[in-house]
């Protein structure tokens, strides 16, 4: 493959309701109401998203440099990229744009940082305690994270912060907790030697995280890289690249020695390809969609053969079995695909309903799509905002028009929301059959595919029968059936009467072309550890 059609796939790369918690944004958030369109029941703001001026959110952009050994710099270009508000299609500011020359400076502090810095050799407490500080800031500044994360994203602000700036805190208390704890074994071997494993930081981590969710994917990177020992250089998706250089800051107050971690917002062909074929990193990890992480994969290996890991795309099947509470399932479904608009690597995008209850389920799925409140993120009650850029808007509305002409039933949806930003309806297909696109392709959008089936053996084979296999999930009120499924699913999650559970402990990643390796938990660390073993003879032993 040419190194150009290499870098322009690396462009490509992107990659989890609650009520508004108290703080400068909730006086904002007005009360909702309800108006009637072609017949449907729509919320005001769904009608009204694109048209109203967009709420300015109390926070303010301060970071928009790389940071590098300690600093925030410029591009060495002098560049600078808009970074835009997904509601408007407008610039929120400038960043600075990295290319290979930036990436050179950041790789060259983290190996400095690495083979002669303090942290590699700091003792693991002392490791410990600087993520703890970390978590600790970010709990302090939580309120700014998530303003400036519905900002850049366009996802509600109910959703940063309630869920995910909690979750982004408790990951890194969860990896302070293994820094200590990372140890080797004791071997017994046949012969006089005494025989040890040693578990050692790998060195220079490059990593290079999606725009779907900015923040967790910056704690499942570099959370468990340097709680191992390891320095890293982050590259952030264009899209996206606030809340981490944000993060970098708040990094610099707990203590983290300079060049450990270094931060470059840029696009995949001139920042993403350069820090993937890096001779001097040890390590590689990506998030984003399988095409781009094949490109990733190869140009590691052109390169020093570093190891990568991979968290992939997915096409993920919901079932919902014939015994299922079909209120309670068509709630959990519609979660499943619509959580983050629908713009989630694992979403339950391909949902199979027992034939008995389907006419019931897709009824009501239809009704729970048209109650869905799609408007300004930064509004109370609003349950959507926008999709994330102008490309990934036009390609949701692709393959909305693909499922009409395949004969699909557009039960609800269809088509945009007012005449500015990236905002969708959201869309429902009924009639869906497996060899439409919308029922193989990974469509990172609101759009929810219901399928018919008739028995388990059934669609566990059409369930399996993808390229795809990063999680499933099952809603029965049969233990044995949750059991059949739960093994026979060739998926990395299978979530049973639940969806979208992401606690720290739990691991994540995919079969097949969904990914390699796992993150989160205790065998992210894997990832960012080598093994080496120490053998020495023993003279006149005690006892072997």
């Amino acid at each position: 493959m040419a190194i150009g059609r290499i870098s322009s796939l690396l462009s490509r790369a992107r990659s989890a309701s609650a009520s508004c918690s108290s703080g400068a944004a909730a006086s904002l958030l007005p009360s909702l109401g309800r108006n009637t369109s072609r017949g449907r029941i729509i919320s005001r703001y769904s009608t009204a998203a694109a048209l109203e001026e967009p709420i300015s959110p109390p926070v303010q952009v301060s970071y928009t440099q790389h940071l590098i050994n300690g600093k925030f710099v410029d591009a060495a270009s002098g560049k600078k990229f808009p970074v835009l508000d997904p509601r408007t299609g407008e610039a929120i500011t400038h960043v600075a744009e990295g290319d290979a020359e930036d990436i050179n400076r950041a790789v060259a502090a983290a190996r400095k940082a690495f083979d002669e810095g303090p942290w590699p050799k700091m003792s693991a407490y002392e490791r410990s305690r600087v993520l703890l500080r970390f978590a600790d800031l970010v709990e302090k500044h939580s309120e700014e994270l998530a303003l400036l994360e519905s900002w850049n994203t366009g996802k509600p602000y109910s959703q940063t912060s309630t869920s995910e700036l909690p979750s982004f805190a408790r990951l890194f208390h969860y990896y302070a907790g293994w820094a200590d704890k990372i140890h080797g074994l004791t071997v017994p071997a046949d012969g006089n030697y005494h025989v040890q494993t040693l578990h050692e930081p790998i060195g220079v981590a490059g990593q290079i995280i999606p725009w779907n969710f900015p923040l967790i994917m910056f704690a499942w990177k570099v959370g468990p890289a340097l709680a191992c020992g390891n320095t890293v250089v982050l590259k952030t998706a264009e899209q996206t690249p606030l809340t981490a250089l944000y993060a970098g800051k708040l990094f610099q107050e707990a203590g983290l020695p300079p060049g450990v971690l270094n931060i470059v917002s840029g696009y995949g062909p001139t920042a993403g390809a350069p820090l993937a074929s890096h001779v001097d990193v040890d390590k590689l990890a990506f998030t984003g969609s399988t095409e781009t992480g094949k490109v990733v994969l190869e140009l590691a290996a052109r390169s020093n053969l570093k190891p990568v890991t991979l968290e992939l795309g997915g096409k993920s099947p919901f079932i919902v079995c014939e015994d299922a509470d079909v209120d309670k399932a068509v709630e959990l479904a519609h979660f499943a695909l619509f959580f983050n608009q629908g713009q989630c690597c694992c979403a339950g995008s391909r949902t199979y309903v027992h034939e008995r209850v389907y006419d019931e389920f897709t009824e009501k799925a239809k009704a729970r799509a048209l109650r869905r409140v799609v408007g300004d993120p930064f509004k109370k009650g609003v349950e959507q905002g926008p999709q994330i850029d102008s490309e990934q808007f036009q390609k949701v509305l692709r393959y909305i028009r693909s499922g009409i002409e395949s004969n699909a039933t557009l039960e609800c949806g269809g088509d945009r929301l007012g005449s500015r930003g990236y905002f969708i309806q959201p869309t429902v297909f009924s009639n869906v059959q497996e060899d439409m696109l919308i029922a193989q392709d990974e469509i990172f959008g609101p759009v929810q595919t219901i399928l018919k089936f008739k028995d388990i053996d059934e669609v566990i084979r059409r369930a399996n029968n993808t390229s795809y296999g990063l999680a499933a999930g099952v809603f029965t009120k049969n233990v044995d059936t949750a059991n059949t499924f739960s093994r026979a699913l060739k998926a990395g999650t299978v979530w049973v009467n639940c969806f979208d559970v992401f606690d720290a402990a739990i691991p994540f990643g995919g079969y097949k072309m969904s990914g390699i390796g796992r993150e989160k938990g205790i065998y992210s660390l894997n990832n960012y550890l080598q093994v080496k073993a120490v053998v020495t003879p023993l003279k006149n032993p005690a006892w072997l």
